[in-house]
C-alpha cells in the first residue's frame, strides 16, 4: 500500500484530504469537562465556540457531551442525547457544510447522530469495549471511526494503568480491533493512542516517543494532548497554563507522523501545521 493510500477520510462523500494534517476543535457540551475553558453550555457560547473553531482553522468539529475526565460523573444515554442535540441543531442550523464528529462511545448515539444531523465521523474512547455493538453499527453506517485506547472506563481507568509491555500492548490491541472492524466491512479507521487515558505520566511520554512507529498500521493517526494533565503535572502548573506545553507536544507529534491534531486552541494548531509542513518541505 502506497503511503498516500490511507491519507483520505470519507465524510458524507466528500475527501477530507489528510495529505496536510488537519485540525479538529473540541465543542464540549458538557458541565465538568476538565479544562474549565472548553465547556460550553448556553446556545450563545455554544454558537460562539463553533465559529470561533472554525474561524480559526479548523476542518472537523468535534462535539461531546460525556465528560471523559478521571472521575468524571457518569450521564444516561437520554442525557448525552438531550445535550447533543441542542449543540448539534445549532451547528446544523449555524454550519451546515462543517465537517462535525461526535465523541460518543455509545451505539445508540452515534446512530442518532448520524441519522438526524448528518454527523460525519464518530469518535470513540473505548473503542468498543463500552458498547458491544459499536463496531456493528459505525461498520453499517459507513463513517469514518476513530478509536482510541483505554483500559477500563473514564471512572476507573487511572486505576489500570499497567501494561507488561506498554507499545506492545497498544499495537496489540488496535490490531485485534482493526482485524475486528474490518471483517464487519468498516472502511475509514483512524487510531488515537489514548494520551492521558489509562497512562502514567511515564506511559505518555514513552507513547509520544514511540509515536512514529503506528505508521506501521497505515491508518491515519489522530493525537489528542491539549492541556492534559501529561504537560500541567510535568511543569507543575494547570490546564488554563497548558497552552504552550500543548503547542511543543502537538509539534513534536506533527514531526512524527500526526495526522489529525483534537485541541480546544485552534488557532496555534493551524500555526504548528504550518511550520512543520514548511520544515518537511526541505527534508
Amino acid at each position: 500500500m502506497n503511503s498516500s493510500d490511507f491519507k483520505y477520510l470519507n465524510v458524507n462523500g466528500r475527501l477530507l484530504d489528510l495529505s496536510t494534517p488537519q485540525v479538529m476543535g473540541i465543542l464540549n457540551v458538557t458541565p465538568d469537562s476538565f479544562y474549565a475553558g472548553s465547556r460550553m453550555q448556553t446556545r450563545e457560547d455554544i454558537t460562539r465556540r463553533a465559529q470561533q473553531i472554525l474561524d480559526e482553522g479548523a476542518s472537523v468539529i468535534d462535539i461531546g457531551a460525556y465528560s471523559s475526565r478521571p472521575n468524571a460523573e457518569h450521564i444516561s444515554a437520554e442525557e448525552e442525547m438531550n445535550r447533543l442535540r441542542v449543540g448539534l441543531e445549532i451547528l446544523n442550523r449555524n454550519h451546515p457544510d462543517a465537517v462535525i464528529s461526535v465523541d460518543t462511545f455509545r451505539a445508540d448515539v452515534a446512530e442518532q447522530c448520524v441519522k438526524e444531523y448528518g454527523v460525519a465521523i464518530i469518535n470513540d474512547i473505548s473503542a468498543g469495549e463500552m458498547d458491544n455493538r459499536m463496531f456493528e453499527t459505525v461498520a453499517r453506517l459507513g463513517v469514518p471511526y476513530i478509536m482510541m485506547h483505554m483500559q477500563g472506563t473514564p471512572q476507573s481507568m487511572q486505576k489500570e494503568a499497567h501494561y507488561d509491555n506498554l507499545l506492545k500492548d497498544v499495537f496489540m490491541y488496535f490490531a485485534r480491533k482493526v482485524r475486528q472492524l474490518r471483517d464487519l466491512g468498516a472502511k475509514d479507521i483512524v487510531l488515537d493512542p489514548g494520551f492521558g487515558f489509562s497512562k502514567t505520566l511515564a506511559h505518555n511520554y514513552e507513547l509520544m516517543a514511540h509515536l512514529e512507529e503506528f505508521s506501521i498500521f497505515e491508518l491515519p493517526l489522530l493525537v489528542g494532548v491539549s492541556r492534559k494533565s501529561m504537560i500541567y503535572r510535568l511543569l507543575g502548573t494547570t490546564p488554563q497554563e497548558a497552552l504552550n506545553g500543548t503547542t511543543v507536544l502537538d509539534t513534536v507529534a506533527l514531526m512524527k507522523g500526526a495526522d489529525i491534531l483534537r485541541v480546544h486552541d485552534v488557532r496555534q494548531a493551524v500555526e504548528a501545521i504550518k511550520i512543520v509542513q514548511e520544515i518537511k518541505k526541505g527534508t
